[in-house]
């Protein structure tokens, strides 16, 4: 029965057959398939394919032939899998797959290594908020595992709250966005720099020149904590520097170290046309440089004022505090023409939290306690370029572009 005999016919009562294939994969599978369906006149609803280790599982949903040819149309199949040493099977029913649930959004999983124990945990409890799983596929194998859940039938916050409990519990990371063309549209993802973009608390950098490592440290990590204002505790530990000679600014650059991942990450974003900055409760003496030396389209933090070559142990221009950072994100957005839905932001402490929350979708990465409570995921692995998994992006994807761009040089 073709479309033309089916004008008026519903669809949801139009004969359909599910035709699935099972086997050792090789080229030439698909088109021989369809090649004897053909000769059947059936219209085609729905393909889906999956290749694991080798093996193949193809399902064709089709229109059902006429009554006479049936019987001839599954012989016919059967005979062809079995020249090829695969298996068949077919089954009638009425219609296309059932509708999609209200409600869809993409779970990102990452694990290392990701468990079957914790990939149950995460299904039962999608499942448990009246979720439904319309379909999974790694984004990675290395340097973590990644899958994506395609899930409907349920509110992404509502899914949200639900994994981020579980999450926890059992030890992996998990992000949920909503489903929609938004997720492909052009974004700005802006990242905190210190123990984010880079290894180190740039302040520390500075304060082992100056000998006084272990007492800014400790106020760094009271203010990382959320016990101390921000504002107060930089003016203290920047107190600390005075008399430096300029010079160190270029010492502290050559030991900056970058996260593992960092540039991956941005030169991916930037070959899929999004725009990244990065803002900072450090220095511009240091911002400045790795806006340059990574292609950055942003980058704002504080100045140390330097007088005649030494520095001042002073902070010159606008603060780059907690509301500082929420604030730049929303700037660098209406400067990108970005809407703020459309925006990331990356952070692990809690003067990144306004920030965070302000993003379309805040990442807290190796983050405080009550960072990643807040935040909207949590990446647990010292890798930054995981966060492409959460916008989708496969490790394959990613590896393409990079084999692209050496063939061009």
């Amino acid at each position: 029965m073709s479309a033309s005999q089916t004008s008026d016919v519903s669809p949801s009562d139009v004969p359909t057959l599910l035709v699935k294939i099972f086997g050792k994969d090789r080229p030439g599978i698909t088109a021989g398939l369809f090649d004897t369906l053909a000769a059947y006149s059936v219209d085609v609803v729905d393909i889906e394919q999956v290749v694991s280790r080798g093996r193949l599982v193809l399902c064709a949903l089709v229109t059902e032939p006429t009554v006479a040819s049936q019987g001839e149309l599954r012989a016919t199949v059967h005979s062809w899998a079995e020249s090829l040493k695969l298996q068949a099977e077919i089954i009638s029913g009425t219609g296309d797959n059932r509708p999609r649930g209200e409600g869809r959004s993409h779970v990102t999983v990452l694990g290392n290594p990701l468990t079957a124990e914790q990939t149950a945990a995460i299904a039962a409890r999608i499942a448990e908020t009246g979720g439904n799983i319309d379909r999974v596929f790694r984004l990675a194998k290395y340097p973590v595992t990644a899958v994506e859940f395609a899930v409907s039938g349920c509110g992404t916050e509502q899914l949200r709250t639900a994994l981020a409990v579980e999450a926890h519990t059992i030890g992996v990371d998990v992000a949920v966005v909503s489903a929609g063309l938004h997720r492909r549209a052009q974004r700005l993802v802006v990242m905190d720099v210190d123990s984010t973009l880079i290894q180190d608390e740039v302040i520390e950098l500075f304060a082992a020149h100056a000998g006084c490592e272990d007492k800014v440290a400790e106020v760094t990590e009271a203010a990382m904590r959320g016990e101390l204002d921000f504002e107060q505790s930089l003016h203290a530990r920047v107190a600390l520097l005075a008399g430096l000679d300029a010079s160190v600014v270029d010492k502290v650059r050559a030991e900056v170290r970058l996260t593992p991942g960092a540039r991956t990450l941005i030169r991916t974003l930037k070959r899929l046309g999004y725009q990244v900055g990065v803002v900072s409760g450090g220095f511009t003496q240091v911002t400045d440089d790795l806006k340059e030396r990574l292609g950055l389209d942003f980058a704002s933090a504080n100045t140390l004022e330097i007088v005649d070559g030494k520095l001042t142990g002073r902070v010159t221009g606008e603060i780059v505090d907690r509301a500082g950072k929420a604030r730049l994100l929303r700037r660098f957005a209406s400067e990108a023409g970005v809407p703020l839905a459309q925006t990331v932001a990356i952070g692990d402490g809690a003067n990144d939290l306004d920030m965070l929350n302000a993003a379309g979708l805040g990442v807290a990465f190796n983050a405080k306690p009550v960072v990643r409570k807040a935040a909207d995921t949590a990446v647990n692995v010292p890798f930054l370029d995981t966060v492409l998994y959460l916008l989708g992006i496969t490790r394959e994807e990613v590896e393409a572009a990079d084999g692209g761009e050496e063939l061009l040089h």
